[in-house]
């Protein structure tokens, strides 16, 4: 049996770790894009790292940048991969607004110099994109592939450039190129900036009595968050259909930001008031106020359904965090997990 080959960029990341784990679960020699730094940069591939001179090693790691089209141009030349997903981003939205150039170059034109590294190597390669549920920013909810997009960000905008790119190298060059536009999906390994894993990390600072308060920006922005884990296959399901095609992906389900911190604190038993503030550096300068998926599409070509919505969510990251911590965990989230993913493929978080 022929191994499959996947490369994937931004495979240090939440999403980029649990697709490489997916993938290797499948039988897939995986090849990821890492940037060089003076630190390591790793921490959430190194269980599934081992030694390349060891014998059998599945996971290969390349230096690389999307920035740079001719290290781009000698990995897709070398690896030969049967499948590229395009993971890698300056993906925080606020961030986007102070660094506008260089989040343009690495998510705009970054797809652009993989698109035509695959079109110039002239092999059959399925390429996944990395959509953002951003791209609709002020569209009225819920959003669907119909829907038409308004980004609000610098980051929305990049991803919006690289989604019409890879449609139209679809159209244009008869590529497998499909765009995933992906709501916000998180988990234990989501980036610690992220208000998400920053709310779940503060509270079990503040539980653990290293931290006094937690400063947040716009509390009423409501976003559809789902389960990483579950959202990495789907990617997978996206590049063995017979057509290539874009899709929604979520839940379905809108909350908002200031709902999250009252689960997460109710969960953990403190009073969120006497912790939270506000502090209005973390307001973005044009705001995306609702998102919420139509994920009818994906439910019937893919058959996502998701196992993980908001209340389980929380109490996972939580648990989580709580255990790095080094507290007890409620232990809510272990039991989901547990009950919902008795066979999981991923590493326990």
């Amino acid at each position: 049996m022929v191994t499959k080959k996947a490369l994937i960029t931004g495979i240090t990341g939440q999403d980029g770790s649990y697709l490489a784990e997916f993938l290797l679960s499948k039988g897939y020699e995986v090849h990821g894009i890492i940037r060089r730094a003076s630190t390591f940069n790793t921490s959430r591939i190194d269980h599934i790292y081992s030694d390349p001179h060891e014998e059998g090693v599945r996971l290969k790691l390349h230096y690389g940048d999307l920035s740079d089209a001719e290290t781009i141009n000698n990995i897709v030349y070398n690896v030969r991969p049967d499948e590229i997903y395009n993971l890698g981003a300056q993906s925080h939205v606020r961030v986007s607004f102070d660094v506008p150039e260089y989040t343009t170059n690495v998510v705009a034109t970054g797809t652009t110099r993989l698109l035509e590294s695959i079109r110039r190597s002239g092999n059959h390669i399925r390429f996944y994109q990395a959509s953002s549920s951003e791209m609709f920013g002020s569209a009225s909810p819920p959003q669907s592939e119909g829907t038409p997009f308004a980004p609000r960000s610098p980051y929305a905008c990049s991803k919006l450039y690289a989604y019409w790119l890879t449609k139209n190298y679809r159209e244009g060059y008869n590529m497998f190129a499909c765009n995933g536009i992906l709501f916000n999906h998180e988990s234990p390994r989501r980036g610690e900036t992220f208000v998400t894993r920053k709310i779940t990390r503060a509270v079990a600072a503040i539980a653990a009595k290293k931290q006094e308060h937690l400063y947040l920006g716009n509390l009423k922005a409501r976003r559809d968050w789902g389960y990483a884990p579950e959202y990495v296959e789907v990617m997978w399901k996206m590049l063995q259909q017979e057509r290539a095609d874009d899709f929604v992906i979520g839940t379905g389900e809108t909350h908002s930001v200031e709902e999250f911190v009252d689960e997460v604190f109710d969960y953990v038993g403190l009073k969120k008031d006497r912790y939270v503030r506000i502090d209005p550096k973390y307001f973005r300068p044009t705001e995306v106020e609702v998102l919420i998926a139509d994920p009818l599409k994906s439910k019937e070509a893919l058959g996502f359904e998701p196992r993980i919505k908001f209340r389980e969510l929380a109490h996972i990251m939580v648990d989580a965090d709580m255990r790095a911590a080094g507290l007890e965990p409620v232990g809510e989230g272990d039991r989901i997990l547990e009950q919902r993913f008795p066979r999981r493929w991923w590493a326990v978080d």
